[in-house]
């Protein structure tokens, strides 16, 4: 289980001036449930989730899994999965090495690496593109390699950096349920940002909104 505790973040400017984002923020996210996060641009949603990965560091608060301490545990180390909204895959891989990537990183062969991409793009359904590069797919084909190079390290949370705002509103829709199914048969801790109350509905078991530096409950 995910649990951030009293965590609190500024926003420094190049001038030297500060604001507050995150301020004595409290959340938990168990294992096997999806949990939305809602707030306009600005809010400090995203820097929430960096935190989360070990991409930031909170200026207080502390962020365990499991009951460990991982606030200073480097984001390699917290076997996490982080996706962004530009999908942030490699171009000049081709997809099964994109899906392949986060095996290598962890010290597989590449060869088994890239025969588990294989495997996983098929249920995907793209085992047809494993060759492409990746700026020869749609935006949703990419996005759905994307999920897969994050699902396939079996992390032990997934963080969801408004998947889908690239997107046009059909696309959203029908990507939408298929991550839902996806995510919930994967049975991992997952954290959604989002701006689409609509979307945050449809995948989160609980919402909430970023209010003046906290979580306020929406359901």
């Amino acid at each position: 289980m995910l649990d951030v505790q009293g965590i609190s973040k500024h926003w420094r400017s190049p001038g030297g001036g500060q604001r507050l984002l995150l301020k004595e923020l409290n959340l938990q996210v168990p294992q096997g449930q999806t949990v939305a996060l809602l707030g306009p641009s600005g809010s400090g949603k995203s820097t929430l989730l960096k935190i989360i990965a070990g991409l930031e560091a909170p200026d207080a608060g502390r962020v365990l899994f499991d009951g460990q301490d991982i606030t200073n545990l480097p984001p390699e180390q917290r076997q996490f999965a982080l996706m962004f909204q530009d999908f942030a895959l490699f171009p000049h891989l081709s997809v099964q090495d994109n899906v392949a990537f986060g095996l290598v990183e962890q010290g597989q062969r590449r060869a088994t690496a890239r025969a588990q991409a294989v495997e996983m793009l098929q249920r995907f359904g793209l085992a047809a593109h494993t060759g492409a590069r990746v700026w020869q797919l749609s935006g949703g084909e990419q996005q759905r390699v994307a999920l897969a190079r994050a699902l396939i390290t079996a992390p032990r949370l997934l963080l969801l950096d408004e998947p889908f705002s690239a997107l046009d509103a059909d696309l959203r829709l029908s990507l939408r349920a298929e991550f839902r199914q996806r995510i919930t048969a994967s049975g991992m801790a997952v954290l959604w940002v989002t701006h689409d109350e609509a979307e945050a509905r449809s995948v989160g078991a609980r919402g909430f909104r970023v209010v003046a530096g906290a979580l306020q409950p929406l359901w």
